[in-house]
């Protein structure tokens, strides 16, 4: 009689047990897999053997760590130098994999800063990005709210130029800026290089945090301009005061000992966290931002925040200071870390009193009230979910809502939008737009447009995410039309053997009213919620939403298309040339107008060239 043996890989203690004996204790990276082969956790250790070892203990570990060891079927190694690579890797591929029992910071955008650029008469703009172009810049503001409003006061204050170069340099009359005093016209003469210079110089003195220093010059030069009786220059010289006064109003905190600092502080309750940035720059707020990254139920404060500022860092120039509300664990490892990111030193701190202290305490107090206010709001988007779970006869309340509408006018520019939401409201950062690309379909068809639309959407679903385990695919689909749309949708989803994906039509109705809204789903009769009921609200909100985005993507593709030159298409018609040609002609329709000989005379433009300009208008037109 033969005894048959067990084959399947051990999992959990033993699993972890198992790679022991192969480890030394070099520092480095350890990934744990499920069954699927599925990243569960990323972590580092400066003594892999020995991190490794503390998991293999069958006791002493927390609910949320317990059940990933459990869950645990393979790992993975890599080795580093050091333990500082360790750390940095070890964010890199949290950020990467998004790992189910890591800390995960969610929203990780870009923030803008203030650019003055490098020109004979520079340009002060918002820059969003990398710093490729030359220049001065000032940053990060929290938001793009908060350099527009500050770039609209700097402009009234120094009258500096917001165009483009090339604007700039084909001008031959002031433009409006200039009438609304929010420019001094260097592009006309108005203003000589020298003073324009000197008005730069004010400007980057004052985004510098020199900012009473050019208000106390400014007060001295209305002074004796008004000693002078000059009044018009000292009425100026008074309105440039006020606009820097209410910059610094508008920033509140500004703090006298902080030049330079991220203000960092945590709020922990029921398994949900709030992170508030404070950005202080020249001794100036520039704005804050929360941010609520995923943890689980029994996660300490330390571990919170040293995700976060890994995370957070990771794309991003650190400051020469990080104010904390908690400790971190690995205080001097992340130091280095920054340090060498910055290429100096940074300096990580627990204030506890002072003027430091308090500026933690004001972060702490906004994610606090921050995260209130996002818990109650979840609390009631979970009502609403399971209200429309109810309504639409759906097994649960969905946890991923995708909304689709079109926008065109007459089928020209049209785009497809789909908007999403979830147990946290609109997910924007998932938000797509499509651009119509159906050459034979006839102006206007929605139906046409909406077949394209959801096949482009769940050819990508079954490429990207074949299994759904990445949380790509919808709970529920929303379209903006009747049974026509519903119709054409099915048979997508029939095409693509996609069958238990619930969809509804939301039509508008008798005289095409809010309220009468009907909703329509495959082989079932249209049915409409009564008019006061809180889930029809909740549809109109997602349909507006759309709506909105679908409207905004087709007025941006619209005028992208009206701004477009011509000239743009034409091979060797760079920068330059374009402006010679249109400061020639004056316009790019002159130009297609233009005999071969006068494309000739225009300077810099070769007999070739001219050739090929002539024959693409030629032939084009």
């Amino acid at each position: 009689m033969t005894q048959e043996t067990d084959t399947t890989p051990p999992t959990g203690h033993a699993c972890i047990q198992s790679y022991l004996k192969t480890l030394d204790a070099s520092p480095g990276v350890y990934r744990m897999l499920d069954a699927q082969a599925r990243v569960l956790y990323v972590g580092k250790a400066r003594n892999l053997r020995a991190r490794v070892s503390n998991y293999a203990r069958p006791s002493g570990h927390s609910g949320r760590i317990a059940r990933m060891i459990s869950e645990t079927a393979s790992m993975m190694f890599l080795t580093t130098r050091t333990e500082t690579e360790a750390l940095l890797l070890e964010q890199n591929l949290i950020k990467q994999l998004k790992p189910r029992y890591n800390v995960l910071l969610r929203d990780d955008k870009s923030f803008p800063n203030i650019q003055v650029t490098d020109h004979a008469f520079p340009m002060i703009r918002k820059h969003r990005g990398a710093k490729k172009e030359k220049g001065a810049y000032y940053g990060p503001f929290a938001s793009a709210g908060a350099v527009n409003r500050t770039l609209n006061q700097l402009q009234r204050a120094f009258l500096l130029r917001n165009c483009s170069d090339a604007m700039f340099d084909s001008r031959t009359r002031p433009c409006l800026q200039y009438q609304i005093k929010r420019c001094s016209g260097p592009c006309v003469g108005k203003v000589s290089e020298a003073e324009y210079a000197a008005s730069v110089r004010d400007a980057q003195r004052f985004l510098s945090g020199k900012s009473t220093n050019v208000q106390e010059t400014l007060a001295k030069e209305m002074a004796d301009a008004s000693d002078a009786m000059e009044f018009e220059r000292a009425a100026a010289l008074r309105d440039r005061i006020r606009a820097l006064t209410q910059v610094q109003t508008a920033q509140g905190i500004n703090p006298r000992g902080v030049s330079e600092a991220d203000v960092i502080a945590l709020h922990l309750e029921k398994g949900q966290a709030c992170v508030q940035v404070f950005f202080i720059r020249a001794n100036q707020n520039w704005g804050n931002r929360d941010f609520y990254p995923r943890v689980g139920a029994d996660v300490e404060e330390a571990e919170v925040l040293e995700a976060f500022i890994g995370q957070f860092y990771d794309t991003k120039e650190p400051p020469r200071l990080l104010l904390l509300s908690h400790p971190i664990e690995n205080d001097d490892l992340m130091m280095e870390a920054l340090s060498d990111k910055l290429g100096r030193k940074v300096e990580i701190s627990v204030p506890r009193r002072g003027e430091k202290s308090e500026l933690v305490d004001g972060a702490l107090r906004n994610a606090r009230e921050s995260l209130a206010r996002r818990m109650a709001e979840t609390a009631t988007q979970a009502k609403l979910l399971r209200g429309l779970a109810e309504a639409f006869d759906l097994d649960g309340p969905p946890q991923r809502i995708e909304v689709y509408d079109n926008s065109h006018i007459q089928g020209t520019n049209a785009v497809g939008a789909m908007i999403v939401a979830g147990a946290d409201g609109f997910l924007k950062n998932q938000y797509r737009k499509f651009n119509i690309k159906g050459d034979d379909l006839a102006p206007g068809d929605d139906f046409g447009m909406m077949k394209e639309v959801l096949t482009r959407r769940f050819k990508r679903l079954l490429k990207d995410d074949p299994d759904r385990d990445k949380g790509l695919w919808p709970d529920l689909l929303l379209i903006d039309g009747g049974a026509g749309q519903v119709s054409a949708v099915q048979e997508i989803m029939e095409e693509y053997g996609v069958e238990d994906v619930p969809m509804v039509g939301v039509a508008k109705g008798l005289d095409r009213d809010a309220g009468k809204e009907e909703f329509h789903r495959t082989g079932k009769r249209p049915f409409a919620l009564r008019h006061n009921d809180p889930v029809l609200y909740f549809v109109q909100r997602l349909r507006d939403e759309a709506h909105r985005f679908a409207i905004g993507t087709h007025r941006a593709k619209r005028a992208k298309s009206q701004m477009a030159n011509p000239l743009d298409e034409i091979a060797g018609v760079g920068g330059a040339r374009k402006r010679a040609l249109l400061a020639h002609f004056g316009s790019a329709k002159a130009v297609s107008r233009a005999n071969l000989a006068d494309l000739k005379a225009v300077d810099g433009v070769s007999e070739a060239l001219a050739e090929r300009i002539y024959g693409f208008f030629h032939e084009n037109g």
